[in-house]
């Protein structure tokens, strides 16, 4: 049996013959307050299960989770890998070559299954607990996006699959797998593997939830971790978020290091925010977030060469699994205006890459590869502890903006569409001893841009059930487009998604 058959196995057990839903969008597991909830409505048998709105939950044990696959096409794409959190070569990337139809799993929501509860202990106050795990709907393996990259390294560039950098690294608790105490007075307070508030963030302030095939601050992560995917989620961190009237705060403490299974040697995250009532029945959502990694871990291949515009070079050689080393620094300014079957979204991110404090010469991952800088020649890794800050290379500055919108043309049907937008500095700079600033695609240094634009409508036929079609337009420039194979990528979408 896999380790997915497994997990999937002791968690019904868990559970009993009782069923279970649960309304979160993508894998967003309830960590406040609001966990305690009303008795749900319990299933009776497998039709009422796959049917209904029943809930599969024994003695306060919820099993809860997604399956999400459907069918695409890409103008320029890559083929499906059954390890990566996104399957599919929904977004541009760097081997996206040809035009191809495929598998697209994921594209809406990442499948997932878990198991999650509240008990009260005592007046107001409740333990909570949450354990989930994303996988493929195709494949049925954990999703695992550092081992789609290790998977690929040492294949021409043309001949790679959708690979894509992840926290999801084929744990059996990719998702979340935390435990803590919630009180409506005094906050909630969690401790081990959750969510970054800015992965919070994005979940409640993009238009798209963090879709992999509709969302490129979804597919790549780069937001939600303040700079890398991989810190989107911390293993060994401490959470507490409190509300107080109409606002809210939240503070988050990553306390371990690369050997608790983190991708960073530590860090740390405030928040503030609140709902601001309006005209009519509108509210305002605002929120503000501050992010500190130290030593984060982003991994990816670097291209075997590439020609003075910087496109590979066929015939195109093997690639070298690369991790690069950087302290970064984030603010995330995000903003939501709902109003009846309207919603508005807006959101900004300035982020700074620098110089690692503790440059890395030898770690094992979040999946559990070790790299090695110089002594690993048999699996061909590198580290990179100089690309920012020094050898004459300044910090590089990333911005993330987004605006979007939902409506509900019925109660059971949305309509969405949402513009993102990078920029990236050109982090060379004559005043740190390097080469001119540039704007073409010769460095991967140079200022460059990315574009995205999406649309979807999103249909519930019934209570568990959501049948989806879209597309999604994406588009790099400059330094960031440096090392690809091709600039676009247009990607449409049908799928079928089951929530429980």
């Amino acid at each position: 049996m896999s380790k997915l058959g497994i997990f999937a196995a002791v968690i019904i057990a868990a559970a009993g013959a009782s069923y279970g839903v649960e309304a979160w969008a993508a894998d967003v597991v309830p960590t406040g307050a609001s966990a305690a909830t009303a008795a749900p409505k319990l299933c009776t048998d497998g039709w009422d299960f796959i049917a209904t709105d029943c809930q599969l939950t024994w003695r306060g044990i919820t099993v809860y989770g997604a399956i999400d696959a459907g069918f695409g096409w890409q103008s320029h794409g890559a083929p499906w890998d059954p390890r990566s959190a996104v399957g599919a070569s929904y977004l541009i990337q760097k081997q996206n070559n040809s035009a191809l139809w495929g598998p697209a799993p994921n594209a809406l929501t990442n499948s997932f299954i878990g198991i999650k509860g509240t008990e009260p202990i005592g007046g107001n106050v409740s333990v909570v607990f949450a354990l989930d795990a994303g996988f493929d709907p195709y494949s049925l393996r954990f999703s695992n996006g550092p081992g789609s990259i290790a998977a690929n390294a040492g294949i021409p560039q043309n001949f790679a699959t959708a690979y894509s950098d992840s926290s999801r690294a084929g744990q059996w608790f990719n998702g979340q797998g935390y435990v803590g105490v919630s009180s409506p007075t005094y906050g909630t307070l969690t401790v081990f593997r959750q969510n970054s508030l800015t992965l919070d963030a994005v979940f409640d302030y993009d238009p798209f939830g963090a879709s992999y095939g509709f969302s490129p601050i979804g597919f790549q992560g780069i937001t939600c971790g303040g700079g890398n995917t991989e810190n989107c989620r911390n293993s060994t961190s401490l959470k507490y978020r409190i509300n107080v009237g109409q606002f809210r705060a939240a503070a988050l403490w990553q306390f371990g290091g690369y050997a608790q299974n983190n991708a960073s040697n530590g860090a740390y995250q405030f928040q503030a925010g609140g709902d601001i009532s309006t005209w009519g029945k509108g509210v305002l959502s605002v929120d503000a977030i501050y992010s500190h990694v130290r030593d984060s871990v982003s991994l990816a291949l670097a291209p075997g060469s590439n020609n003075a515009n910087g496109v590979p070079i066929p015939p195109f050689l093997p690639q070298t699994l690369t991790a690069t080393i950087s302290d970064n620094e984030a603010v995330m300014l995000v903003a939501k205006y709902t109003n009846g079957p309207l919603k508005l979204y807006a959101g900004y991110e300035h982020i700074r890459y620098m110089a690692p404090s503790n440059p890395q010469t030898a770690f094992t991952n979040i999946a559990g590869t070790f790299l090695c800088l110089g002594c690993d020649a048999l699996n061909n890794t590198n580290i990179n502890n100089t690309a920012f800050g020094v050898n004459g290379l300044g910090n590089k500055t990333f911005q993330v903006m987004w605006a979007g919108a939902k409506y509900a043309v019925t109660e059971n049907l949305d309509v969405i569409g949402a513009y993102y937008h990078y920029i990236q500095n050109s982090f060379f700079g004559t005043a740190a001893g390097g080469p001119a600033p540039c704007f073409g695609t010769e460095h991967p240094q140079c200022a460059g841009t990315f574009d995205g634009i999406s649309a979807a409508v999103d249909w519930r036929f019934a209570p568990k059930w959501d049948l989806y079609s879209g597309i999604m337009f994406t588009q790099v420039n400059g330094g960031l487009a440096f090392g690809f194979l091709q600039r676009n990528n247009i990607a449409p979408t049908v799928g079928l998604r089951f929530r429980f």
